[in-house]
Order: structure tokens, then C-alpha cells, then sequence
């Protein structure tokens, strides 16, 4: 999966700061545009485009509620602001949730999580059928059909990937980037080190941050990513945690 591609919203500088760096923090988004009021949000849509929306609500001139409703083709919508009373009004524009100011990392990532959620079954339902069943890997002069089900985690190095199947006694090592091979991937496919994309439906264990995908194989959940990480975990979880 690419990249959410966002727009932060805010008419207040420091606000407008704060969303810019937490979105710049957040595995598997980007920052498109950082505007200061809807008009200028206007144009990034109109021109190269968004996926998804941070925007205050209480803006001068048009606030954010009439400017989400007012759009033909809504990105994906957070509404950001400091008013509480706003929180129903902003639900008959169907945001997929609501920030109260002063918000932490932790609440934007609780955030985050929804949105880069609502883009992976976006992105699904737009693939036409069959596309996600399979890919093709080029390794040296030969193509190598690749079923999605049968790749247990792909190794980034530099340029190169290294593409680890259930059932092969060697990876497939192939000349790409974690951004260009994420276009095909599902979204049970997870990035959970700078180093490692794991397909989530092959994991045997989670042990402390590390992925047991074997007796041999351990995987590390890098720092980065594991926020992301533990959101997706407790929307597949059955069982309390231990309280410390």
C-alpha cells in the first residue's frame, strides 16, 4: 500500500506546525500540503490531490464544517478544534473521527490509525478483481508469478529486496523499494522495521515487540512503527493484557 497523502488544515501557525510534524511522524503518511486557510486546502485538492484531511473547524472566512461539506469529492476527514460542541455537527460530514485541542501524539495516532484503515479498504475496493491475488517479480531475465497468500515477509536492502515465500528454500531477490512493491501489497501486509514488510496472515507469535515467524526467524518492530503497529494489533485481539 503507498502512502496516505494528507493535507493539514489550521488556520493557527502552531497548530498548523503540530499537524504537519505528527503526520510526518506517522508510518505510511505524507504530507501533501500544510494550509492555513480552505481556500488554499481548495487548490491542493482541485490540484495534485489528497487522500486524506486534518482541518480545524473554527477557520475565518469558511470554516471547516461548511468547507468538507461543500466539497463534491471528500477526501478522507479528521476535524481538528478546540470546541467540544462542535463534535455532532462534524458527524453529518462522516469524518472518521474528531480531535479535541489540546490532543497528544497518542490521540493523533488513534487517529491516524482510522484513517490509514479507511484508505486500505478505499484501495481495495477500487482493485479490480484478481489484481490482488498475485504479482509478478522480475529476478534477472525471467518473471516469477508470486501469489500474495505465500509471501511470509519482504527484506528491504538499499535497492534491492529480497522476498522470503512459504514453501521456497531461497528468497527471491529483486531490484525495487518497499514504496514500489507496497502498490500490490494487501492490507494484511504491515511495514514493521525500516528493514521489514510482514504479511501479518504468516506470523506464528508476537513476543515483546519481536515477530516470531519461525524457530529461526525473529523480526524486530522497530520504534518508528510501533504505534502502528499495536493499533492493529488491538483490532485483532481476543483476551485482556495483564495490567502492570
Amino acid at each position: 500500500m503507498r502512502n496516505v497523502r494528507c493535507i493539514a488544515v489550521d488556520d493557527e501557525p502552531i497548530a498548523l506546525a503540530k499537524l504537519k510534524s505528527y503526520i510526518e511522524k506517522t508510518p505510511n503518511m505524507e504530507v501533501v500540503a500544510a494550509c492555513e486557510d480552505a481556500m488554499e486546502a481548495l487548490a491542493v485538492l482541485n490540484g495534485e490531490g489528497a487522500d486524506a484531511m486534518f482541518i480545524d473547524i473554527n477557520m475565518p472566512d469558511v470554516n471547516g464544517l461548511d468547507f468538507v461539506g461543500s466539497l463534491r469529492k471528500k477526501p478522507i476527514v479528521v476535524f481538528v478544534t478546540a470546541y467540544a460542541q462542535y463534535a455532532a455537527d462534524s458527524f453529518k460530514v462522516a469524518p472518521v473521527d474528531y480531535l479535541l485541542k489540546p490532543y497528544a501524539f497518542a490521540d493523533f495516532q488513534r487517529a491516524a490509525c482510522r484513517v490509514v484503515r479507511q484508505f486500505e479498504l478505499e484501495q481495495k475496493a477500487e482493485r479490480p478483481v484478481g489484481e490482488a491475488g498475485s504479482l509478478y517479480v522480475k529476478v534477472d531475465y525471467r518473471y516469477v508469478r508470486v501469489e500474495l497468500k505465500d509471501i511470509r515477509y519482504i527484506e528491504g536492502m538499499s535497492d534491492y529486496l529480497r522476498i522470503h515465500l512459504a514453501g521456497y528454500p531461497r528468497p527471491l531477490i529483486t531490484h525495487s523499494t518497499f514504496r514500489q512493491i507496497a502498490e500490490y501489497l494487501s492490507p494484511n501486509f504491515l511495514q514493521v522495521h525500516k528493514s521489514y514488510i510482514v504479511n501479518m496472515d504468516q506470523v506464528r507469535e508476537i513476543q515483546r515487540m519481536r515477530i516470531v515467524m519461525d524457530s529461526e526467524t525473529l523480526i524486530p518492530v522497530g520504534d518508528s512503527y510501533k504505534d502502528t503497529f499495536t493499533a492493529y494489533l488491538a483490532g485483532r485481539t481476543v483476551g485482556k493484557r495483564k495490567e502492570k
